[in-house]
């Protein structure tokens, strides 16, 4: 079977680095752009009525080279190998991804969501209404003995950096990075990372549990 993308993900995770890790975790908006074929309107009728929907979506930037049975999570820092069906690891036969987001709107055939664990230009498969009293189970239990909500850093953003960012835009990047960008296996307090984030480039260093904004340049137009 053949699947094709039905719409496309707009938002300001422009580079893998700095995408959120899982979603809900970071309240930015994003728009789903339905493709022109299915430009019927009735085709999101109802949509409105829920609060949260399913993505269903391709990991367009994971290369797999053939099948790999076991995968380096990178939250177990990248030297345990697990079973890929024991993962969220992008790296998957069918390279498919599964989010749960808030709907926030819909605007003929756009949606805005928050809450959105994809980047930019995302291919979307299949839009599903969330069902709290199917899709929630309270009693479920994590695996491999994860925090069910991990530690976030304290984040120190100068002002006069910070002012160059939209009002709209600021918590959704300070949640980002809260949320420690770097793969876990990271941990040099002198070395700065830089993040891909609408139209800025974010310089940030971290050392222990506090990570400080350095600089930002705005992305240069092509």
């Amino acid at each position: 079977m053949e699947i094709e993308p039905i719409a496309f993900i707009e938002n300001d995770f422009k580079e893998k680095f700095g995408v959120p890790r899982q979603s809900r975790l970071v309240s930015l908006c994003s728009r789903i752009v339905l493709e022109p074929r299915f430009h019927d309107e009735n085709a999101l009728r109802g949509l409105e009525d829920f609060t949260h929907i399913w993505l269903i979506w391709g990991f367009s930037e994971a290369k797999t080279d053939g099948f790999s049975p076991t995968v380096r999570p990178p939250r177990l820092g990248g030297n345990v190998r697990k079973g890929v069906f024991a993962t969220r690891s992008p790296f998957r036969p069918n390279s498919l991804g599964l989010s749960v987001v808030r709907l926030a709107s819909v605007d003929g055939f756009t949606i805005t969501v928050t809450g959105a664990d994809l980047m930019n230009g995302t291919p979307i498969y299949d839009i599903k209404p969330y069902l709290p009293y199917a899709d929630s189970v309270p009693d479920a239990s994590n695996g491999w003995s994860l925090a069910e909500h991990e530690g976030r850093l304290a984040v120190e953003f100068p002002e006069e950096l910070l002012d160059i960012i939209p009002e709209d835009k600021r918590r959704g990047l300070l949640e980002t990075l809260s949320q420690d960008p770097r793969p876990q296996y990271q941990s040099a307090p002198e070395r700065t990372y830089t993040m891909a984030f609408g139209d800025w480039q974010i310089s940030f260093k971290v050392d222990g549990e506090k990570l400080l904004v350095t600089e930002i340049r705005e992305n240069k137009k092509p």
